[in-house]
């Protein structure tokens, strides 16, 4: 399709900036995040977006979708829901034979809308799907389309009827990305658009296929060995007890990141340094994708929450 990488990492920059220009037709402001959800999906990894209601998360991924010209569903997480409602399960059809019924999951897109009002077994059946990229219903081995990302939302203040998301499946996440409120002139701009009657028509900017190719294209980036040393030993930083600890890290935390954090450091500062016209990430680069994707890895202890240490002071003094 290019010529070469160079070119072809040229024509990623261009799409990401129709893309941007797309969203930013519906979206106002949220530029951060924005430029994560992006992140990630030409990175393959999935996004959690944590804030308050009414700041057009669900909106933001829909659009998403439509600029992305992929497949797209909603799961609305409820306490009831099963999951055989988002996974799909095996009916018997008319020839009374055992067929199956493909649940929601099966999109490009999937939003998990307020992931965390489900029990913990429903919540389980998207950890499969967003590591292995397949899920398994009564022993048969069901492949989800490509590419596929889990876009999910959580609201962080009202926690009555809430289950909180185990660990094992919150570093399923390349990001935890925080909505917040929109600025004045934000705010007057999203109130004139809204109350008016005007349509806003959302093209798609790129295809599933494109984002496949610019995916591999990310992968085979170089990467200098001082900025892979400099993310292993950022994610070592943040493990108490271990050889690499500072002393507010042994003070502060009770757990440290995992190696997926050290993973997708280096897969985000490859995307990131593609998104700033650059033929490899530097430490920089590893800079400015560390906050998100490591402050939902990192876990404080009762001295940090009593003096009022945030995740985000900590990661800032490491970097």
């Amino acid at each position: 399709m290019y010529g070469s990488d160079k070119e072809a990492l040229e024509a990623l920059n261009g799409k990401h900036q129709e893309l941007v220009a797309e969203i930013g037709k519906v979206i106002v402001g949220q530029e951060h995040v924005i430029k994560e959800v992006t992140t990630a999906i030409f990175a393959g990894g999935h996004v959690l977006l944590v804030g308050v209601p009414g700041l057009a998360k669900t909106l933001l991924v829909n659009t998403i979708s439509q600029a992305l010209g992929l497949s797209f569903n909603r799961i609305q997480f409820t306490p009831d829901l099963m999951p055989s409602d988002i996974v799909g399960s095996e009916i018997l059809d008319e020839s009374r034979q055992f067929k199956f019924m493909k649940g929601p999951l099966f999109a490009n897109i999937v939003l998990a809308d307020e992931i965390n009002r489900t029990p913990p077994k429903t919540q389980s059946a998207l950890l499969e799907a967003m590591q292995e990229r397949s899920v398994t219903v009564a022993g048969q081995h069901y492949k989800l389309p490509a590419p596929f990302f889990v876009l999910a939302t959580q609201n962080p203040i009202e926690q009555e009827g809430t289950y909180p998301l185990p660990e094992a499946q919150l570093d399923r996440f390349m990001f935890n990305t925080w909505v917040d409120y929109p600025t004045y002139t934000e705010e007057l701009s999203v109130v004139k658009a809204t109350t008016s009657d005007a349509v806003v028509e959302v093209n798609s900017v790129i295809t599933g296929a494109e984002i496949a190719n610019f995916q591999q294209l990310i992968r085979r980036m170089p990467v200098a060995e001082n900025v892979l040393e400099y993310a292993v030993g950022l994610v070592g930083k943040t493990r108490p007890g271990r050889e690499l600890a500072t002393t507010d890290v042994n003070t502060y935390l009770s757990w440290g990141a995992g190696p997926r954090a050290s993973q997708h450091l280096v897969v985000g500062a490859k995307v990131n340094a593609a998104l700033n016209g650059k033929y490899s990430p530097d430490i920089e680069d590893v800079k400015a994708v560390a906050t998100p994707i490591m402050r939902h890895r990192i876990v404080r202890n009762y001295k940090a929450e009593a003096e009022g240490h945030t995740v985000e002071s900590i990661i800032n003094e490491l970097l």
